[in-house]
């Protein structure tokens, strides 16, 4: 594997991105693009994913949300509560999906909100979407940036078939230390000569101690409650891997399917979270 792509990308550009450009894509395809900042030349650039929601003047509103209590649930409903910005986060690098190019027609996705999601695992999960099958070479990089060398860098098996991927770190070997932030990346690799060409979208998590009041809830839970309380504390990636778990045993549960679609839909991925064939 060429690790002059992603990882050579980033140090380049020092993980900085602008908000979206509008391009030649259409409006009902099109979730999101963007493009590396100071960039001149459209053609010597990766495909950037955009940040799903405007990230720009909103921190003091999103300060404010983070302090409200955790709300109250209702039966089945899942509500994720965002947690407080992190100091020192790296601002637009966050999840994004992107349109590929040509007649390709291909929507490639992380799923990670606009900000830095929690886990609470050494080893979670990380998912992604791609929307047609692809033979073209697929990568997953993991880096911490205070890092010489990336903690994951890999090429997934083709050819990818379409929909929602499931990518377990226990897998690789893989643990997350507490209270580091990292930067995870998929790339399709359209032109492996010309790395400039990737379609890349990219997400961060940081791993954090479970909370003790949390620990307690869980405790006295079913299976079936834990999606709920990951989301109401804050806990994306929790959340997202506790309802793929139980999707898998009950793949058309309606009540599933339902808070499957209301997480990503909160996690700006309304359009996606619709979708009725991933599993």
């Amino acid at each position: 594997m060429k690790s002059a792509g992603i990882v050579s990308w980033c140090l380049l550009v020092g993980l900085n991105l602008v908000l979206p450009l509008g391009g030649d894509m259409a409006d009902d395809d099109r979730v999101g693009a963007a493009t590396l900042q100071g960039s001149k030349a459209q053609d010597e650039k990766p495909t950037i994913a955009s940040v799903p929601g405007d990230q720009k003047g909103k921190a003091g509103n999103r300060e404010d949300e983070a302090r409200r209590e955790i709300p109250v649930l209702g039966p089945g409903e899942l509500v994720y509560t965002r947690p407080p910005p992190l100091i020192g986060a790296p601002g637009g690098l966050v999840g994004g999906s992107s349109r590929g190019t040509g007649n390709d027609g291909v929507i490639l996705s992380v799923f990670a909100p606009d900000h830095t999601g929690l886990t609470v695992q050494e080893q979670p999960s990380l998912y992604w979407y791609l929307s047609k099958s692809t033979t073209y070479p697929v990568e997953l990089t993991i880096i911490d940036d205070q890092a010489i060398q990336p903690l994951l860098e890999t090429r997934i098996s083709t050819p990818v078939q379409p929909g929602v991927q499931r990518v377990q770190l226990a897998e690789y070997g893989v643990r997350l230390s507490s209270g580091v932030q990292y930067q995870w990346f998929v790339a399709l690799v359209l032109d492996p000569d010309r790395r400039s060409k990737d379609i890349i979208v990219s997400g961060a998590i940081k791993r954090v101690e479970l909370p003790e009041g949390l620990r307690a809830q869980l405790t006295g839970a079913s299976t079936a409650d834990a999606p709920r309380l990951y989301a109401a504390a804050g806990l994306w990636y929790d959340a997202l891997s506790a309802l793929s778990d139980l999707l898998d045993t009950a793949p058309h549960d309606p009540l599933l399917r339902r808070q499957w679609a209301s997480l990503l839909e909160q996690g700006d991925w309304p359009a996606i979270g619709r979708y009725e064939t991933w599993w």
